[in-house]
């Protein structure tokens, strides 16, 4: 067997290249004796032979939908290389573009370039940019632990800041630099965000492979428009390519916290023109190359740490960047913008002064931005209101240069006379109110409408209290998957569709996913009506299969669609109530008992979930109570929220010293 025919896959992969569910796979591998045997892995994670899986799905007529590129991946990952599979990638991708090519990378393998030759193939036949930017795609979420990159929102912000900040009309055209790109995120936010005549983009990534693969990124990008494109392979601060280039926009998501970054050998560097970065510093040593790069009245936006802001040691070159205009605002974000993401990161936004006679004198103060609260609530993981968030940055910036007009409530214009402390602090949270201060009238219906919410807790209190419990017993009990073998009720499990996107154009519904009931419940996504597989519709019973987002609701209101760990019971009337059904099933116990104990983020098996066997007029009774006690439930969540409002209200001021007495 060749070292092509020996490339592992797991039973996920199998399900991905198949463009079916993993439980159709283990269907599969149960039910036909000729499914391919493990080669590897173990009983819970068996690995399989790619070429024998594709040969038994042709066989087998699974592969007559699916592209050549879901068979691509496996191949790829099986150099077990990074950079050599990201190399691979990369010159795949000239190959796609000119087939007669000269190899740019001679370091590659033998498989590796053999693994080539078929990736340009399957990309001439199947799209080279659409194969190039799946293999891209799963290159980046394979090695997501060992990559920093610029979400795709964030970088479309920070484009869309720049392009607005920066003064004048670009002559000729619009220049662009990224001196640490990465695999090119920025570069392709500005690609989609400028409309404007021509476009030259300079990037720059010390990082072989992934220097490689924005050039293969830019130069598809680039087909049919007016743009051209360099990316260099060099240590930017230390060897700068583009030295003697001039942009007017310059967008930056450099690396943090790095020591070794030159601080010896660039001591007299003409870049520092606000003063030589200290060691601890290397985030300023980023800020000020930018602006040596700037054309007069370019632009740059840059990701930085919040310690940048106030760390004793960049006092000065602060300062400096404030008192000759070239800091011009600071954006605090939300966690989660982007890596790390516990962190609240920022934006420096920097302009260099124009020249000549139109020049004005540097302006007395910067713009102060806190994001801050856009932050989802209810999420597991941080992660932003994108739209939200975008919408209030880019308000805030229409405020730059405009004196006679306010900036909205979270920013501040804060003259440099109180920037230009002992600290120089630029931290937006200092210096800006987030939330605005309610109306004496407004103080006064909060209180009333957290009375009500107490009035409401205490009838539903004194209601449940009054039920009588019998003492322990063994209930008769029967599991989902016994009530399905009864025909009591149905069960579908939601699937992933093929492209669930923000909006959709025509007839859609909204996709609700495991991601989103940790956020919040409220759907993020859409997807076209027919090519959704599960919908839950009013009155049947959703459940979240996965141990950390356990739950079980009767669905009320328009159609929606399930993405996978969810499942729908759909009940027959005559034989089950749906409010009963969906109340067994969400007690804590059940979902213990039902759940594999893993770890959080483990299944729970649906088929095992315990029901009271009780007759169809017994369970009208549970089904009110269940009702009272979910009632019950979201006025305690929302009189938690509004009395812990109340209670900072009240906080601010009282510590303002505004009581009457």
């Amino acid at each position: 067997m060749s070292a092509h025919d020996a490339v592992p896959v797991s039973l996920a992969e199998i399900a991905r290249i198949a463009g079916v569910g993993r439980a159709a796979v283990s269907n599969w591998r149960r039910r036909h004796e000729s499914f391919p045997t493990r080669i590897g892995g173990t009983d819970v994670s068996p690995q399989f032979s790619l070429a024998e899986v594709e040969q038994w799905l042709r066989d087998n007529g699974k592969l007559s939908d699916i592209g050549g590129r879901e068979l691509l991946w496996p191949r790829f990952e099986a150099l077990g290389n990074r950079n050599e599979s990201g190399l691979a990638i990369a010159e795949a991708a000239r190959r796609m573009r000119s087939p007669r090519a000269r190899i740019a990378h001679p370091e590659l393998s033998a498989q590796a370039r053999d693994l080539v030759a078929q990736a340009a193939k399957a990309g001439r036949e199947e799209g080279p940019r659409e194969t190039f930017e799946f293999l891209l795609q799963r290159w980046l979420e394979t090695h997501v632990r060992q990559l920093s990159t610029t979400p795709p929102q964030l970088a479309a912000l920070m484009a869309r800041i720049a392009l607005a900040v920066r003064l004048g009309p670009a002559q000729g055209g619009l220049t662009l630099l990224d001196p640490a790109c990465g695999t090119g995120h920025l570069a392709a936010a500005v690609v989609q965000e400028y409309d404007g005549p021509g476009l030259e983009i300079l990037a720059c990534e010390r990082d072989p492979a992934q220097a490689a693969l924005t050039a293969g990124r830019l130069e598809f990008l680039a087909e049919g428009r007016d743009i051209r494109t360099r990316t260099a392979t060099a240590d930017t601060l230390r060897d700068d390519p583009f030295a003697e280039a001039k942009v007017d926009i310059a967008l930056c998501n450099p690396p943090f916290n790095e020591r070794d970054w030159g601080y010896e050998e660039l001591a007299t560097d003409q870049r520092w023109t606000h003063g030589l970065p200290p060691r601890t510093e290397p985030e300023l040593a980023w800020v000020q190359h930018l602006l040596s790069r700037l054309k007069p009245g370019g632009a740059a936006v840059v990701v930085l740490p919040p310690a940048v802001a106030s760390r004793k040691a960049g006092r000065r070159i602060r300062g400096s960047l404030l008192r000759t205009g070239a800091l011009r605002a600071v954006v605090s974000l939300p966690p989660g913008s982007a890596q790390p993401h516990s962190v609240s990161l920022q934006l420096w936004v920097l302009r260099a002064g124009p020249d000549g006679p139109a020049a004005t004198p540097p302006s007395q103060n910067a713009l102060l931005v806190d994001a801050t609260r856009f932050a989802r609530s209810g999420t597991r993981e941080p992660s932003p209101d994108w739209g939200g968030l975008s919408s209030f940055v880019l308000t805030s910036m229409a405020t730059l240069d405009q004196v006679d007009q306010m900036p909205p409530k979270g920013a501040a214009r804060v003259p440099l006379l109180d920037l230009l402390d002992d600290e120089v602090d630029v931290t937006p949270g200092r210096y800006t109110a987030t939330v605005a201060e309610p109306t004496r009238k407004e103080l006064a219906c909060k209180w009333e409408g957290f009375g009500a919410l107490l009035t409401d807790l205490a009838d539903h209190a004194r209601r449940l209290s009054a039920l009588d419990f019998e003492a322990r017993t063994s209930p008769t009990t029967t599991t989902v998957g016994e009530l399905v073998k009864a025909g009591a009720l149905t069960l579908r499990a939601g699937q992933q569709p093929p492209e669930p996107t923000a909006t959709a154009d025509g007839p859609a519904v909204p996709l609700l996913t495991i991601t989103d009931l940790l956020h919040d419940g409220t759907p993020r996504g859409v997807v076209p009506t027919g090519s959704a597989p599960t919908i839950a519709e009013e009155g049947d019973v959703v459940v979240a299969g996965v141990a950390r987002a356990f739950k079980a609701w009767v669905h009320e209101g328009q159609p929606m669609a399930l993405g996978p760990q969810l499942y729908i019971l759909r009940v027959d009337a005559e034989k089950l109530e749906a409010h009963f059904l969906a109340g067994c099933l969400c007690a804590p116990a059940n979902g213990r008992q039902a759940g594999t104990h893993a770890s959080s983020s483990s299944r729970v098996d649906i088929r095992r979930l315990q029901v009271l066997q009780l007759p169809l007029e017994k369970q009208t009774a549970y089904a009110d109570t269940f009702r009272r006690l979910r009632a019950f439930e979201e006025a305690l969540t929302a009189a938690d929220g509004s009395g812990r409002g109340l209670v900072s209200d009240m906080s601010d001021r009282l510590a303002a010293g505004r009581l009457t007495t």
